[in-house]
């Protein structure tokens, strides 16, 4: 019975990905935020990519209303947690006596640092933005650090994030980040769950297709932490890989796992020239 349903559940997906074409992704719709900061939603694909020729950010990909909240701050909701970001950027928290603003006076220096995460810190680990904000938690400031795709962590990555809005993804995948590189890109390309899928599936090989009522992105990165209509509130790229394996009903890898943080940065390298529109709503 349980092989069976299995078997419906697959043919069923299978099938409203190839009967179930969209229309061409609105290659030619124009971002603009607060009417004066326009942001290019496509790019020449990075030459890495074998199989794309142009990279597409997710916004291209929602329906128009969704579009819309993105265009205008004051109507976009992920702006709810940026506003809590800024009380804890400036709320004095552990042993230290200390608060972000201590070290990091002014929230706006940390304009770039989004483009290329994660990078290889000096010890030779690959480190996420996650990591520093929870290295800077428990070592400087003597505080608990904050769970992974947490409420307090992806308001702080949102806030983080929003400074470098406008700018290139930019993320180093040679050097000491190859390796690294080479383990996300075999996580993206490996099959894996109950359904036999893998991220390329949807967002390589189906993207601008509908299945069901979802219209298949690329899964770009480039707006994360994006406020998701679906569950009104932050989401962490690392939160979407663990719900995209719960979906193809695979095990997850933990959170700020070795395995996460490599396929964090392929994915952020499939995105290399497009432009960070953190915080992005989705749907």
């Amino acid at each position: 019975m349980g092989m069976n349903l299995f078997k419906t559940t697959a043919a069923v997906a299978a099938l409203a990905i190839m009967a179930t074409g969209a229309a061409q992704a609105g290659e030619d719709a124009k971002l603009v935020i607060n009417g004066d900061l326009s942001i290019a939603t496509q790019a020449a694909a990075p030459a890495h990519l074998e199989n794309l020729e142009t990279v597409y950010s997710g916004w291209v990909f929602r329906t128009k209303e969704t579009q819309a909240l993105e265009m205008d701050d004051f109507d976009n909701p992920s702006f709810v947690f940026v506003d809590v970001a800024l009380d804890l950027y400036a709320a004095v928290d552990g042993t230290e006596g200390k608060s972000c603003a201590s070290c990091h006076e002014n929230v706006e220096d940390f304009a770039g640092l989004t483009t290329s995460m994660p990078r290889v810190n000096a010890d030779g680990a690959l480190e996420t933005t996650t990591d520093l904000i929870n290295e800077c938690r428990t070592e400087r400031m003597g505080a608990k650090a904050w769970k992974y795709s947490g409420t307090d962590m992806s308001a702080m990555l949102s806030l983080v994030g929003l400074q470098s809005r406008g700018m290139p993804v930019n993320v180093a995948i040679d050097g000491a980040a190859a390796p690294y590189w080479d383990k996300g890109k075999e996580l993206y390309y490996t099959r894996v769950g109950q359904l036999d899928m893998s991220c390329s599936n949807c967002h390589e090989d189906n993207y601008n297709v509908m299945i069901r009522a979802d219209h298949l992105s690329q899964g770009q990165s480039n707006g994360f932490p994006t406020y998701r209509l679906k569950n009104a509130k932050m989401n962490t790229i690392q939160a979407r890989f663990k719900g995209c394996m719960k979906n193809i009903r695979a095990e997850p890898f933990g959170q700020g796992s070795d395995e996460f943080k490599a396929l964090e940065l392929y994915v952020a390298s499939r995105g290399n020239g497009l432009i960070v529109e953190t915080p992005s709503v989705r749907n």
